[in-house]
């Protein structure tokens, strides 16, 4: 059925600004991303914890029942084709909304609209909702009589925690959906099934192995963008072949040789650190921007940096660690591409740092003796006395509290025979550790009664 003028009222000159459907949007000459929409669930690539079966998701369409969902996942991982999919799948109408375009007059237009259609005994309605966080809270509250009465099936989607950024009462009456990112995998099933399918490129094209590489890396887990990227090295290609060059040109970003799982990945990784250590800021920002750019895992990342803060700099300043730490928390908290910022600063600052492997050194040596057997007896005035009988065999019998003595200091052993003499922890006179090292000079004096 055709959904021109579905919104129409009398007095008005067509549909509301802001809706429409992706019914209209499968002609030849539509943009290959909304050609290649899956039609079913087996069709969607990814989000496997959604297409299983008997999941709610699943439930939902083969069962024909009436519930609203709320999608909340990055971009291009497949909200809009799952609203669309209900629609086609239940044969109920599909209407699209914006938030970025409409406003409370065109929500309750079309709401208003199905409500009619159901009561001249037509289809039932699939609202979508696209960008949900987007409208205010007057704009949600307009979705509620349709959602209550159930006029319409809302699909509403949003990239942003749906907890902060959605009504409570649309988000009780509504089955929250949680999707997640493409893998590469992903993304390159799409190409694959673009470039063979009817709907897509028809096996006209064929593209390098490293063009394919390219366009998945730049998409992101998009698989709306990577369509894009493709459709765009296609009408770039000067016959039916799509390779590098031609690949690079089409989205205007040279390749990034980088191996995730080979010597690149070692080797650039390794390159950063190294430059971290050797306190050049800039060098260290390139091979940072290298990674990113070639869709490395900003956990990796992060978590090298914390290494570092603890391997190179240690308490030259001990601010470094928790820099790292902070880092490592906000890739996790707000991801990429904005969590770049916190990699750079983590970056910059660790590279600036003073630097000391005196932390590192110091657990070397301590291994290196265990290792060696040197582990000897727990002094007995350092074992367990809380349990009953403990003081009658020595444990703790002798035992000096240390803030009861002068400077919160005790003269007594606590090392063991073997390693009493040992010297692990050797700080030097850089940054905040010519301190640590004045101080643990006199506390290593006062300890061992020299």
């Amino acid at each position: 059925m055709t959904v021109e003028g579905l919104f129409d009222i009398p007095g008005s000159g067509g549909p509301p600004p802001g809706t429409g459907s992706l019914s209209a949007n499968t002609h030849s000459s539509a943009p290959l991303a909304v050609r290649m929409r899956p039609r079913t669930l087996d069709e969607l690539v990814g989000q496997s914890q959604l297409r299983a079966s008997g999941s709610p998701l699943r439930q939902l369409i083969e069962g024909d029942r009436s519930m609203s969902l709320l999608l909340w996942g990055p971009p291009g991982t497949g909200k809009t084709t799952i609203a669309s999919i209900v629609s086609q799948q239940t044969q109920r109408r599909f209407v699209e909304v914006s938030a970025v375009a409409a406003g409370v007059k065109e929500v309750r237009a079309a709401i208003d609209s199905a409500r009619a259609e159901l009561a001249r005994g037509g289809q039932e309605t699939v609202l979508f909702v696209d960008e949900v966080h987007r409208f205010t809270k007057a704009q949600q509250d307009a979705l509620l009589p349709g959602v209550e009465n159930r006029w319409v099936t809302l699909v509403a989607a949003t990239t942003e925690n749906p907890f902060f950024s959605v009504i409570s009462p649309l988000l009780s009456r509504s089955l929250l959906l949680r999707l997640e990112s493409l893998t590469d995998d992903d993304v390159s099933a799409v190409v694959d099934h673009a470039l063979a399918d009817e709907r897509g490129l028809a096996g006209d094209y064929t593209l390098d192995d490293d063009a394919r590489a390219h366009l998945v890396r730049l998409a992101g887990g998009d698989a709306r963008r990577v369509l894009t990227y493709l459709e765009a090295a296609a009408g770039a290609a000067a016959e039916t072949h799509i390779d590098l060059a031609t690949a690079e040109t089409a989205v205007d970003q040279a390749a990034v040789r980088y191996d995730r799982q080979g010597d690149q990945h070692y080797d650039v990784i390794s390159a950063f650190i190294k430059s971290i250590r050797g306190s050049d800021a800039d060098a260290a920002l390139h091979y940072l921007a290298r990674m990113m750019e070639a869709g490395e895992d900003p956990r990796f990342i992060a978590r090298r940096l914390v290494i570092s803060a603890s391997e190179d700099i240690g308490l030259a300043d001990p601010t470094a660690l928790t820099t790292a730490v902070a880092a490592a928390q906000a890739v996790q908290l707000i991801g990429m591409p904005e969590a770049r910022l916190n990699l750079a600063q983590a970056t910059i600052a660790l590279a600036v740092a003073p630097k000391s492997n005196a932390v590192t050194m110091a657990i070397d040596a301590a291994s290196a003796d265990v290792r060696a057997g040197r582990i000897g007896q727990v002094p007995p005035h350092l074992r367990d006395a809380h349990y009953a009988g403990a003081q009658k065999i020595g444990h703790g019998k002798t035992y000096v509290y240390p803030h009861d003595e002068p400077f919160g200091v005790a003269e007594q052993q606590y090392a063991p025979e073997v390693v009493e003499d040992a010297t692990y922890y050797r700080p030097t006179a850089l940054g905040a550790e010519a301190a640590v090292k004045e101080r643990w000079e006199r506390i290593r004096r006062l300890v061992r009664g020299r």
